[in-house]
């Protein structure tokens, strides 16, 4: 596993390391994991903070395992720092769902993690809901409209800002925060509390 450099590198040489990457030089990819590190391991933080307290993962683990995902899945074209961050962010979902899916099936149902939706609207006495529900309703999403999917994707897992999000996914700020009000209307309405099902309130 990388380590983090002393000292950061400037933009202009992320942007030439990615290069490299799409250019096949997956040595590049070190590099940019170093050079990014500190961003890396916040993002990490960020996600762990919607997590259940006690999490047997911490930032610096996640970023290791961020790192195994980055290398298996080094076809990806990195168009440039936002977009290398927000795939990250969305590798960093897999491996958190894939972490909370074993869990709950060891413990058959127990232990299940919550996350908290800030700016989403829905009903209930809490605005956390269940990471896996969470995952089941954002992957209809994507299945419906991939580009609010993505928004929506690292939005909450990510926590980029909308102008992030729009050079992260090269659409305009109005697309984004377009699809953005669409994805918190999906989940208000997909992870509506069910009257009829005695597991919500």
């Amino acid at each position: 596993m990388v380590q983090r450099s002393a000292a950061g590198s400037p933009a202009a040489s992320v942007t030439q390391l990615l290069g490299a990457i799409r250019g096949g030089d997956s040595a590049a990819l070190n590099e940019v994991v170093a050079a990014l590190y500190p961003e890396l391991r916040r993002l990490a933080a960020a996600h762990l903070r919607r997590e259940r307290s006690g999490h047997t993962l911490q930032p610096t683990a996640l970023v290791h395992e961020l790192y195994l995902s980055l290398l298996r899945n080094q076809r990806i074209q990195y168009q440039d720092r936002a977009h290398f961050l927000a795939v990250s962010a969305r590798l960093m979902r897999r491996v958190l769902v894939d972490h909370a899916r074993g869990r709950v099936a060891v413990k058959r149902g127990a232990g299940r993690t919550a996350i908290p939706l800030d700016g989403v609207d829905v009903a209930g006495p809490s605005s956390a809901v269940d990471l896996l529900e969470f995952e089941d309703a954002l992957e209809r999403l994507l299945q419906r409209d991939d580009r609010a999917g993505r928004v929506a994707e690292l939005r909450v897992f990510g926590g980029l800002e909308l102008d992030e999000m729009s050079s992260a996914l090269n659409v305009s700020l109005s697309t984004v925060k377009r699809d953005w009000r669409l994805a918190k209307a999906w989940f208000a309405r997909e992870l509506r509390p069910d009257p009829h099902d005695g597991r919500r309130p």
